[in-house]
């Protein structure tokens, strides 16, 4: 159970390095060209180092709603502002509890629902989202936040009476790229960079197919309410490392926003930890 809330607690901390890195390496870049190539390369190397027959069924189930999470998330941070993008994205986490009880029928416990609403509190004060009028962007922000958030879901669903977590990762990365691919043409050229080269190797190794072989190994352990808040972890990461190599400026808000996140993973977790 230790193993699979520390192993949950990397992989939000390698998604929240994704963050400077990729604001870095891709300005100028067509975001869905890029997660096109990046779930292209996750798909290839899945395919060399893995040589395990695909669940399709499952697998694109999964790859069509995180296909839709990356798209709807680069079109709608087209249109509006990155911190609302940032905030309404983080919402994914609790929207879990809610798409968790539907497919699942799990209830969440009363310290589950004390930290989700704290998280939520926090997430606003850690992004400090601007004050302008809800857009399409926003909307569109909103289905990646719903789509990440079933998901995670899926992922338990799908693999709690299961050990073959390695079949499911090629259908998603397919389909995921596919997507990507098909959009392409609204996010301008086509051109790539050597910075883009080398953070997209580095998400597609690792924000891509480790972390996500880490949630369909790890997430049925401690299930998706658990999972959810350890993904907390993702914001106040990207936090951090946005204000360490971007030399970004954090506020006494932020500040106290990532210490209420930090106590809701603290309050959610705990009993698992000694568990």
């Amino acid at each position: 159970m230790k193993k699979a809330l520390l192993l949950l607690l990397v992989v939000t901390f390698i998604w929240g390095l994704t963050f400077p890195i990729q604001k870095i390496a891709l300005a100028g870049i067509n975001p869905f060209f890029y997660n096109c190539l990046r779930f292209l390369v996750a798909l290839l190397l899945t395919v060399i180092f893995f040589r395990k027959k695909p669940s399709w069924k499952k697998g694109l189930i999964l790859g069509l709603f995180l296909g839709i999470a990356y798209a709807t998330q680069t079109s709608g941070l087209k249109i509006t502002t990155s911190t609302k993008s940032g905030f309404i994205t983080s919402l994914y986490i609790p929207f879990v509890p809610f798409f968790s009880y539907l497919i699942e029928k799990n209830k969440p416990t009363v310290s589950q629902v004390i930290s989700f609403f704290v998280s939520v509190i926090g997430l606003y004060m850690l992004n400090d989202p601007s004050k302008d009028p809800f857009n399409l962007g926003d909307f569109l922000t909103i289905i990646c936040a719903i789509t990440f958030a079933i998901h995670v879901v899926l992922i338990t669903h799908f693999t709690k009476d299961s050990n073959d977590e390695i079949s499911l990762l090629a259908p998603q990365f397919l389909l995921t790229s596919g997507i990507n691919l098909a959009l392409s043409p609204l996010g301008g050229g086509f051109r790539i960079n050597l910075a883009a080269c080398y953070a997209l190797l580095f998400t597609a190794l690792f924000a891509t197919i480790f972390a996500i072989w880490v949630q369909l190994r790890f997430q049925k352990l401690v299930g998706s309410n658990i999972s959810a808040l350890i993904y907390v972890g993702e914001p106040i990461f990207a936090a951090l490392f946005s204000f360490t190599i971007l030399s970004e400026r954090m506020s006494l808000i932020q500040f106290i926003g990532m210490i209420l996140l930090v106590g809701a993973i603290l309050l959610g977790t705990i009993r698992k930890v000694y568990n």
